[in-house]
């Protein structure tokens, strides 16, 4: 097969949707393709040989980055939502990628830049219209729940102003106690566990066994619990009553989804350098929850873990926002994927020193 001209290669580099920029050593225009010339605003030949840093009025590019790890010791850099003002004064966001490229024995920064501005727009209104309908839900959820006990207190009081023997006034007072206590109950449960962990070495498949013995005494004859670990995985420090807590949530979680049959799978592997934002774990435990349920309604996938957000019937929505806090406790986190017939829950705790 004949090999591509090189005026084939070069329509290709001129006409492909990203902008591509080839810096020198010192960091000055060497080539920049059509996209490039759209996106900075500048025509090619006002882009070659300027130094890069002058195509901008203000720009958050880390440069040293660039010249350190991509020239120097030739590693690929990302740099995500870069704010960026051009000469022009448009301000924009970008993603950039950067790789070192080699020509005729000469280094290059080959680097990419995507304008994601609209992406950006995107995801904010669709992020504001879940925390918008989350909100709704837990107004509404708190309504409900506050309501009934306000409407005991107020009967027993109403009661009270009424009755003249003692018997009765005492059975209209423990109501109202019982009914306030079930309102303090929902506040201290919407604020979250108070009380720090108390973290000491722990065998995790020791407390796996625990859980999964309580679990199928409360699960269905036709629910198959099975079991994954990684016999390898030494003792975790961390508070086993809370993180046991998590786990059984989750499982019963799974098992209400089940009904009566199917299958729930728990694992344990030991996981390096997981990344979750600007959170780094080095090495941490993973814990999976696995079944093959329905799966998690789409649109319930976003908010799945904010307080009295739930599709259960009775339910209060409060079992996985709290469970979200206790892994945060012990600076974790929760990951969830699900689709129809597989909903997978992920733990993830960090190996402390």
């Amino acid at each position: 097969m004949a090999q591509p001209s090189s005026e084939l290669i070069h329509e290709l580099w001129q006409n492909l949707s990203t902008a591509v920029i080839l810096l020198t050593e010192d960091l000055t225009i060497y080539f920049a393709n059509n996209s490039a010339s759209e996106l900075l605003g500048l025509g090619s030949k006002r882009l070659l040989n300027q130094p890069f840093e002058a195509i901008f009025h203000h720009h958050m590019i880390d440069m040293k980055r660039l010249q350190r790890y991509v020239l120097e010791d030739g590693v690929d850099c990302q740099q995500h939502k870069v704010d960026v003002v051009f000469i022009d004064n448009r301000a924009s966001t970008l993603n950039l990628f950067a790789r070192r490229f080699m020509l005729q024995n000469r280094a290059f920064i080959q680097l990419e830049c995507r304008r994601i501005d609209e992406e950006l727009r995107f995801d904010q209104a669709f992020n504001q219209a879940h925390q918008y309908q989350a909100a709704r839900n837990l107004i509404r959820g708190l309504a409900h729940e506050i309501k009934n006990p306000l409407g005991g207190i107020r009967g027993a009081a109403q009661l009270l102003q009424y009755e003249v023997q003692q018997e009765e006034r005492d059975e209209c007072a423990e109501l109202i106690i019982e009914q306030a206590d079930r309102l303090t109950e929902l506040v201290d449960r919407l604020l979250g566990p108070n009380e720090l962990p108390r973290k000491e070495p722990c065998n995790v498949h020791r407390m796996l066994e625990s859980v999964i013995r309580l679990s199928e005494l409360d699960g269905a004859a036709g629910i198959r619990l099975v079991k994954d670990y990684d016999p390898s995985i030494p003792d975790v420090i961390m508070d086993e009553a809370k993180i046991q807590q998590v786990v059984l949530n989750i499982i019963r979680n799974a098992q209400q989804a089940l009904g009566e049959q199917g299958e729930i799978k728990v694992s344990t592997r030991i996981r390096h350098r997981i990344r979750r934002g600007k959170q780094l774990m080095k090495k941490a435990l993973q814990i999976r929850v696995t079944d093959n349920g329905p799966g998690i309604a789409q649109e319930m996938q976003a908010t799945l873990f904010y307080p009295m957000v739930t599709n259960k019937e009775g339910g209060s929505g409060l079992g996985l926002s709290i469970a979200q806090t206790l892994v945060e406790q012990h600076h974790g986190f929760i990951d969830c994927d699900s689709w129809p017939g597989h909903t997978e829950f992920a733990i993830y705790l960090p190996f402390e020193a």
